[in-house]
């Protein structure tokens, strides 16, 4: 029986022609495997089917949607998004939500890094303690509080107010905004403190004028989650705000699809247009959420 054939190695060694195990994977995962690029492709109709399907379904009228409802327009209708953005009711709803989110938005960011800071940097008694206090805040959800945090809103007199709305938001963001950002300052150099306090900043004063500028990509990050999150948020504007001049975009939604339940096709588009404003802020922020992130897992 005949040797294997062999050729010599880069090194000088002699090694055989058969591939190894390890390299055939390698190699499998470089052309790419039609299983993971399947998967990925039902993923992706999963997730924006749907969206696609409103969009389209706004352009359609109600007789076209009964007849064929997966088909494109035929003709095309600008009526109904001509209608929900003429509409007060719309902007009203959209003015609400764009408050309570951007203030959510820097509540969240502000008592957060402030929060992160000396759990990052600092070494005291108890922070071990502290940080997995704050941890375990990602597994206790809004859904399990909402009625004790209802009677709490209500004895507050915050009812049918930004701010009976902002404030939970707020506190529930906090957990995953301090888990994000204390790897990420703690990736920080030391030496930049320890020349900041030789140039005579004080801890303050490096907090403000050295490690926030530096920070911005993960505060970017915690921004736009909590950003996106409070402009999507149901469950809790829903008990917090009866008043129909106080609510919010996704409580719109849910009025207009009530009112409107016969007009499939305008409450489509009432609901594609709602979504447009956090989607094309979260497309627009993507690649700092991703660098943020990154920075994140290195810390």
């Amino acid at each position: 029986m005949s040797a294997p054939l062999t050729t010599p190695a880069p090194g000088g060694t002699v090694g055989t022609l058969e591939t190894s195990p390890r390299r055939r994977r390698s190699n499998a995962f470089s052309r790419g495997n039609p299983l993971v690029y399947g998967i990925a492709l039902v993923v992706v109709l999963a997730t924006l089917g749907p969206v696609v399907y409103a969009v389209l379904g706004g352009f359609r009228t109600n007789a076209q949607l009964a007849s064929d409802p997966v088909s494109l327009p035929d003709p095309w209708v600008l009526t109904n998004y001509g209608r929900v953005l003429t509409s007060p009711a719309f902007w009203r709803y959209a003015l609400n939500s764009t408050m309570i989110a951007l203030a959510t938005t820097a509540i969240v960011a502000i008592f957060g890094v402030m929060a992160a800071y000396p759990l990052a940097r600092y070494q005291f008694r108890g922070r071990g303690f502290l940080t997995t206090f704050f941890t375990l805040g990602l597994l206790f959800p809004l859904t399990v509080a909402i009625i004790p945090l209802f009677l709490m809103v209500r004895e507050l007199g915050l009812t049918n107010s930004m701010w009976g709305v902002v404030l939970p938001q707020a506190a529930f963001a906090l957990p995953m905004t301090i888990v994000i950002l204390r790897p990420f300052l703690m990736a920080l150099p030391k030496e930049l403190e320890e020349a900041a306090a030789i140039d005579g900043a004080s801890r303050i004063g490096f907090f403000w004028r050295i490690l926030l500028p530096l920070s911005g990509p993960g505060l970017v990050t915690v921004g736009v989650l909590a950003f996106v999150a409070s402009w999507n948020a149901y469950l809790l504007p829903l008990l917090i705000l009866s008043d129909p001049q106080a609510q919010t975009l996704p409580l719109g939604v849910a009025n207009f699809s009530t009112q409107y339940a016969q007009d499939t096709a305008g409450v489509l588009a009432f609901t594609s247009v709602a979504m447009i404003p956090a989607l094309v802020f979260f497309l627009a922020m993507e690649k700092r959420i991703v660098s943020g992130l990154q920075g994140a897992v290195k810390g």
